[in-house]
């Protein structure tokens, strides 16, 4: 599977993301610059990793979300090609619109750096499919802007469209209705906060992220 990683000024989690993409699937991704206007040909899978592009000025992922290469990120989107953002990278996708609401201020106002449990909504997406929903698993979480904040009216249409990929099974930072990741309409966008990157072999003390790169490989393939 020929993916994409995106990479910003501030990204730090861009390296952990490809290698995780390459134990996965075998094949290093492309390292796109955030200035580049187009993406790599035939790529079936982009990634959007964490960190703190830009500086997190202005708002977390505002500016990132108004970079060249992210206008070709949302028409590849908008053909169905799969894409994933991870903790800042969930914060771009909102900024663009490919997903709805926005990530705010964490409840206590610190910075949240722990394994957390997940359970797992939905395991019909291709994000997913490798869960069982209902199943607990154990991702890390690694943010100060991680609280999920939308309106009733869209909280509401997320969790009856089955929308809701994963719930925090705990408080962690006051997310609304514990949500931890949400997909797109299509069901080819998926936003997460929490790091499945880093929990893909035994050396991280589990392997619970591994499967959904798996189940994603599945599906390109």
């Amino acid at each position: 599977m020929k993916s994409a990683v995106i990479v910003f000024p501030g990204s730090n989690c861009d390296r952990d993301l490809a290698v995780a993409i390459e134990s996965v699937t075998g094949t290093k991704p492309d390292m796109v610059w955030h200035g580049e206007t187009e993406l790599p040909q035939g790529v079936g899978l982009i990634a959007v990793p964490g960190g703190f592009s830009y500086g997190d000025y202005l708002r977390c992922g505002a500016i990132a979300a108004r970079s060249p290469i992210v206008r070709a990120v949302v028409n590849a989107a908008g053909r169905g090609t799969p894409v994933i953002g991870i903790c800042n990278g969930f914060q771009i996708l909102t900024e663009t619109g490919l997903l709805p609401g926005a990530l705010m201020r964490n409840e206590g106002l610190d910075f949240v750096c722990r394994d957390v449990e997940l359970t797992v909504e939905n395991s019909q997406s291709i994000f997913t499919s490798r869960y069982a929903a209902g199943e607990t698993i154990t991702i890390p979480v690694a943010h100060h802007d991680g609280n999920y904040f939308a309106d009733a009216q869209t909280l509401d249409q997320l969790e009856g469209e089955g929308r809701i990929a994963f719930r925090y099974a705990g408080a962690v930072n006051g997310s609304a209705r514990s949500i931890a990741g949400i997909v797109n309409a299509g069901g080819n966008v998926l936003g997460m906060m929490p790091h499945p990157e880093r929990k893909i072999e035994a050396a991280h003390g589990g392997s619970d992220g591994r499967r959904l790169f798996e189940g994603l490989l599945e599906a390109v393939a």
